[in-house]
């Protein structure tokens, strides 16, 4: 009753729990909701006997307000995960190829296997980097998306506008690429390509974002896309109906107001991110621009599970791969706290 494909799909891995360690495996913010959407979100629950709006209308029309765009080239989904997943169903069938970076968020194959098309993972630079060349080389003519992670998961790494308009010079206008930007709230870096200018350049691009990171609403699950009025309908057309629930509608309305509490969190992660880089430069920690620090596995004492394994046993959990280790930043106590395991390792 099963199809057999489904054997050979792999399962997203979420970060590891512990009740007493401090978490640092799930590029989360430890801070709690800020006050003004935790009270929204409260007052929203005293209503959930009703659908939520399914066109999210007060939502969209706050984000199409907040990217400078039309309330048309506005989605919202359960994550941006969701609007990933609806991207690879809205572009791609069975006979397709969708093309990503690897290492990158590790939901993008499975999004393309669930639909029965073929995966193209595109190695990363030696230096940790996404590689444009060779995934515009590995284009073909059953490509029909590519994700591009900007700063990238779980490296941290970024591209400059001249590297990204040189690869899109490459990209045949019928393949869409979708830019994902997780992070883009942590990124510091210049000259490079934003999804609200990006958009208004090309006709085959969809931004990607979320509140999952850093305004602090994992638990709630809401993303938002932008781009072309087309992509953006089609998106529409494969969302599953009222699945951003009007809890989770309340309290992205009122992070979206909240710009200053806003900054100064993401500031505090930013310098965190950077305490850790400088503390594990012995590991080859690579410069990020997002809220975590990546230690590539050839730079490490021991193998990634072996080090994760380390700090779990210290109190700390961080996020092992096959190809190295992830470690959140957030406050400056919860950093305290991973350099003193750190130091027993």
């Amino acid at each position: 009753m099963i199809r057999p494909d489904l054997d050979n799909l792999p399962a997203y891995v979420p970060g590891a729990r512990m009740d007493d360690a401090v978490k640092l495996s799930s590029n989360e913010s430890s801070f709690a909701p800020l006050p003004s959407a935790a009270q929204a979100m409260a007052d929203a629950a005293a209503g959930v006997n009703r659908y939520p709006d399914m066109g999210a209308v007060e939502l969209r029309t706050q984000l199409a307000q907040h990217l400078g765009v039309d309330f048309e080239q506005t989605a919202v989904g359960t994550g941006s995960s969701a609007l990933c997943q609806q991207l690879v169903q809205a572009t791609t069938t069975a006979e397709n190829e969708v093309i990503f970076p690897w290492r990158s968020f590790e939901a993008y194959p499975i999004f393309v296997q669930v639909v029965g098309a073929t995966p193209v993972p595109v190695a990363l630079t030696p230096e940790q980097g996404v590689d444009l060349d060779a995934i515009a080389a590995a284009v073909t003519d059953k490509t029909s998306l590519i994700f591009i992670c900007n700063p990238n998961n779980p490296t941290g790494t970024t591209i400059s506008n001249d590297e990204f308009e040189a690869f899109m010079a490459k990209v045949p206008a019928h393949v869409v690429v979708g830019l994902d930007e997780a992070y883009f709230e942590y990124n510091r870096g210049e000259n490079q390509p934003v999804g609200t200018d990006v958009i208004a350049k090309y006709d085959n691009v969809v931004g990607l974002r979320t509140f999952s990171k850093a305004y602090g609403l994992a638990g709630a699950r809401v993303g938002y896309a932008f781009g072309p009025r087309s992509l953006i309908e089609a998106l529409n057309k494969v969302a599953i109906p009222f699945s951003v629930n009007s809890v989770a509608q309340a309290g992205a309305v009122a992070a979206l107001q909240a710009k200053e509490e806003l900054k100064e969190r993401i500031d505090a992660a930013v310098i965190e991110r950077d305490r850790i880089t400088t503390a594990f430069a012995a590991w080859g920690a690579i410069s990020s621009e997002a809220n975590f620090v990546w230690l590539p596995a050839a730079s490490l004492p021991k193998q990634p599970q072996d080090i994760a394994a380390d700090f779990a046993a210290a109190g700390v959990l961080v996020r092992a791969f096959p190809e190295g280790v992830r470690i959140t930043a957030t406050t400056a106590e919860e950093t305290e706290v991973l350099l003193k395991a750190f130091e027993t390792i």
